[in-house]
């Protein structure tokens, strides 16, 4: 993703604070580790989906407090004059490592692990937690939806349903947990994520008849066009279309209704017509219940928009950021946690691996502080900086192929929609 503009203030007032604390009492060179988890999968889902660790990447290339920022901050008098200038030269000089994307997760996975100093480290915090619960939250319902799909393609249809910019970072996700394209043009640039669409209501309300404007859409963009048949009447809007395109009519859409009767009948129609390859897609509020109550009707392709941007109604991944070991006064790391009554986290810099059963399927999630792997288990965390050099970018292919091949893993009970626990246990050593 190409950006210029400083990401160093899309951040939280008490970052910089801690910040300037630390450098009075000292301590903001202290090395520290942080990690991004979740206590528990929100909304009872079976397993998480890793996504935005390419977009977080590229926020930390552009953290950089600029002469803009720094007078933000003087003249809101938010730091004073030291943390001026510590801001000034910052430039995270760490590592990361964290979960592949598309990868999946679950209660207590480390999924992204964040060593420096601090005062480096712990103003990273809000940035990296609001890419993060975004994405992980799209991905994970865009997930379920693929799952409920089976082999019909999902199109990503919801720009005009959240912000502008979270809708290009949605349509990311999804296409990482199995979507196969988007409407959103610039998440076409940005990602080369595949875009489709054609034509809304307002275009057949614009012509004088519904004949007029199919005849101009396929003029235009082709017999292999989509034409969205349910303004009027969806049987002659149907006959009208086969009329005007042929039988290699491309596909019709049904945008309303009861979508699984409504399916039926068009596909009876096109058949009786002849067109037996135009292909039917549906829209309208689908969700991954929706779409699972479709797998008998004669539906070739979803197109989803409110529910994927919102996450299907879990709209966060629950994940936190929190320092787990810390430097001590003889230069050693420690490992530390709150105890605080309803929120606890465990101490000690982490390692993560997946340990398969005898048919290969994912069986547990282990993670040790003791930095020793067992024999039989996949390695989870991977490096992404090396001393404040990015080294872990890979294509967004990559991601989608890698999520399709962990989904095939899990064990069946996990691609159950109803809510419940974890696909598999995570247990600590």
């Amino acid at each position: 993703m190409s950006m210029t503009m400083s990401t160093a203030l899309l951040t939280d007032h008490y970052e910089l604070t801690m910040l300037q604390a630390a450098l009075r009492s000292g301590a903001a060179g202290r090395r520290a580790v942080f990690e991004v988890f979740a206590r528990h999968l929100p909304g009872g889902r079976r397993y998480g989906v890793v996504a935005g660790t390419g977009r977080v990447l590229d926020e930390l290339e552009h953290f950089r407090f600029g002469e803009d920022e720094l007078t933000f901050l003087r003249e809101h008098g938010i730091v004073d004059e030291p943390t001026l200038e510590f801001l000034a030269d910052y430039r995270f000089s760490g590592s990361v490592y964290g979960y592949r994307e598309g990868d999946l997760y679950f209660p207590g996975s480390p999924i992204m692990v964040v060593e420096g100093t601090f005062a480096e480290a712990v103003v990273l915090e809000t940035l990296i937690l609001s890419v993060l619960n975004h994405d992980c939250a799209i991905a994970s319902a865009a997930s379920r939806m693929a799952n409920a799909a089976g082999t019909r393609p999902l199109i990503e249809m919801g720009s005009r349903r959240t912000h502008e910019r979270a809708a290009v970072a949605a349509a990311r996700a999804a296409y990482i947990a199995g979507f196969s394209s988007t409407s959103n043009l610039m998440a076409g640039r940005e990602y080369g994520i595949p875009t489709r669409g054609t034509a809304a209501h307002a275009f057949t309300l614009l012509h004088d008849s519904e004949r007029a404007a199919f005849a101009a859409q396929i003029a235009s963009l082709g017999k292999g066009t989509t034409l969205l048949v349910d303004t009027y009447d969806v049987a002659e809007a149907v006959r009208t279309a086969v009329e005007l395109a042929g039988t290699d009519l491309g596909a019709v859409r049904i945008d309303s209704g009861d979508l699984a009767a409504a399916a039926q009948e068009v596909r009876e129609q096109l058949d009786a017509l002849g067109a037996f390859k135009t292909r039917i897609l549906v829209t309208s509020d689908l969700d991954e219940y929706a779409i699972a109550a479709l797998a008998a009707a004669p539906v070739d392709g979803y197109g989803v928009g409110t529910s994927l941007v919102t996450g299907s109604g879990v709209p966060t991944a629950a994940l936190v950021y929190k320092m787990v070991s810390r430097e001590t006064a003889e230069g050693t790391l420690e490992p530390v946690a709150k105890r605080s009554v309803g929120k606890p986290s465990r101490g000690g810099r982490k390692h993560a691996f997946r340990l398969l059963d005898e048919r290969g399927h994912y069986e547990t999630e282990l993670v040790t502080t003791s930095g020793s792997a067992p024999e039989d288990g996949i390695a989870l965390l991977h490096q992404l900086v090396r001393d404040g050099e990015i080294v872990g970018r890979e294509p967004l292919d990559a991601a989608r192929d890698r999520h399709r091949g962990a989904v095939a893993r899990l064990p069946l009970e996990a691609l159950h929609l109803g809510r419940g626990y974890a696909a598999i246990p995570t247990e600590f050593a």
